[in-house]
């Protein structure tokens, strides 16, 4: 089933040929909308597909499925209204110092992006998830590098995909599928791919954001690798609820078996009586989660040594301890470890690396400046979360000045929340400092569509030979700033 280099060059540049079917924005839109209407259609299929390659459970993939269909939707509606397209004209200015001539500015697809599959969302990281739908959006078609942990289901989604491409006239080869780990060298490598986009390990996408770069022509490469999510609970938080602190960073952390990206991975908890409460009630709340499977074996290996090794080192306590629960699953469970080990370099660093699965790590802090030295050694992260007191939500106390120093480690920062959930919204970021990301952009939301477009400029060209989108009569109706002016 794995893809020869040849068949990957056949996927590319069918993909490549496809480009000018996806040129006129109307016709894209109604394409993501009939892929939606599709993937609904074959609901039942595609869960039960999911579910027997995944064990993630027919209720979770049935509504990762309507979120997959949803981000379809919300991208037509983004084609549709044409703000993506960043159009700025400028008349000339001879008054000015120096001079401006006649500039006008929009954004044009970049052309074939790659997209590699995530294992843990089989519908809204994989074939038709965010990557592919910001991009088809955007003009460009897709070769996909399916995950081996659903190939059925890849294929099943990428014919729903290409039979709504039939249905408006698009070439089916505007979403190309592959399969295999050298298939994905091969496409990274690619000279017609334009971008790639890729949800995954440190390992794995670190090597494939160095190939995109060691290429002759170096492209784009929009990876979201791995991230710890800190969390920061003030003693006054703890003080004020506790319980209800430890309850819900339970449900986070076991959330899906601990296999979100934003699983919240490191705590730093009070160590006086209110911190106390907070462990006793997450201890009882993990300790009634029942075990679950992960998405492969590997993993599994991967969680059962991680934890083991974590639990070894000096100081590191196991409430609830996790790990192997017969022949397939694995039991949730966190760990504790005075703050002062990871304030300084040494052994404890493992505890500030993403294990991927249903375990946390809890650091205990005596005083402020303890936690201060522990958030001052984290690499990037997607989420940073921080529990306040009421008094310290309504700007009492240090709330704003944590605000501020969760800011620089995480593309979205939360207060009195639990970071996993991510919404599909217009505001969303879903990316951070690295490793989290290897760019500054976001793969969920309505701004994840720039990742795929690059801006182009035309100085003193005659309208008649400018593209539509910028002549001054405005014949599509687009959102665009006019002299200096926000035109809606």
């Amino acid at each position: 089933m794995e893809a020869t280099a040849q068949e990957v060059d056949a996927a590319v540049r069918a993909a490549h040929a496809a480009r000018g079917a996806l040129a006129d924005r109307a016709v894209r839109a109604a394409f993501l909308r009939t892929a939606a209407d599709r993937l609904e259609a074959a609901r039942d299929q595609l869960v039960e597909a999911a579910d027997a390659e995944t064990a993630l459970g027919p209720v979770r993939l049935t509504g990762e499925l309507a979120r997959t269909c949803y981000q379809l939707r919300a991208f037509a509606d983004i084609v549709d209204e044409g703000a993506f397209l960043d159009v700025i004209i400028d008349h000339p200015d001879d008054t000015a110092t120096p001079p401006v001539p006649d500039l006008r500015r929009y954004k044009v697809p970049l052309g074939v992006v790659a997209v590699y599959s995530a294992s843990n969302f089989p519908f809204a990281f994989s074939v038709a998830g965010g990557d592919t739908a910001s991009a088809l959006g955007a003009g460009c078609p897709v070769v996909v590098k399916a995950h081996p942990d659903h190939p059925a289901l890849s294929e099943l989604v990428a014919r729903v995909l290409r039979d709504a491409a039939d249905e408006h006239g698009i070439p089916r080869g505007v979403v190309g599928l592959v399969h295999g780990f050298e298939a994905g060298l091969e496409l990274i490598r690619h000279p017609l791919v334009a971008a790639a986009g890729f949800t995954g390990s440190v390992r794995g996408g670190r090597a494939l954001f160095d190939a995109a770069a060691a290429r002759p022509v170096p492209i784009p490469f929009h990876g979201e690798l791995g991230s710890l999510n800190p969390v920061l609970v003030t003693e006054a938080a703890a003080a004020e609820r506790a319980e209800a602190i430890g309850a819900g960073l339970a449900g986070s952390v076991t959330l899906g078996v601990g296999q979100f990206c934003v699983k919240p991975g490191l705590v730093l908890a009070p160590a006086g009586a209110a911190g106390d409460r907070l462990v006793k009630s997450l201890t009882d709340a993990v300790g009634d989660t029942r075990p679950g499977v992960l998405l492969d074996h590997r993993m599994r290996d991967n969680f059962v040594a991680g934890v083991a090794e974590r639990a070894g080192l000096e100081d590191v306590e196991s409430p609830v301890t996790p790990g192997a629960d017969g022949e397939h699953t694995v039991s949730a469970g966190f760990l504790m470890v005075p703050a002062r080990r990871l304030a300084a370099e040494g052994a404890h660093d493992l505890l500030l690396e993403e294990c991927f699965g249903p375990v946390t790590v809890v650091a205990r802090y005596e005083d402020e400046s303890e936690a201060t030295a522990v958030l001052s050694r984290l690499p990037g992260n997607l989420s940073a979360t921080v529990h306040l007191s009421d008094a310290e939500a309504a700007g009492e106390g240090r709330g704003a000045e944590l605000l501020a120093e969760l800011t620089p480690l995480a593309g979205r920062v939360l207060v009195n929340a639990w970071p996993t959930g991510v919404a599909v919204a217009p505001a969303q970021h879903h990316g951070g400092p690295y490793p989290a990301t290897t760019s500054t952009s976001t793969s969920v939301g309505g701004t994840a569509i720039e990742r795929w477009m690059r801006p182009v400029a035309y100085q003193n060209t005659p309208e008649a030979l400018l593209p539509p989108e910028l002549r001054d009569d405005n014949p599509l109706g687009l959102p665009r700033r006019f002299d200096g002016r926000l035109e809606r």
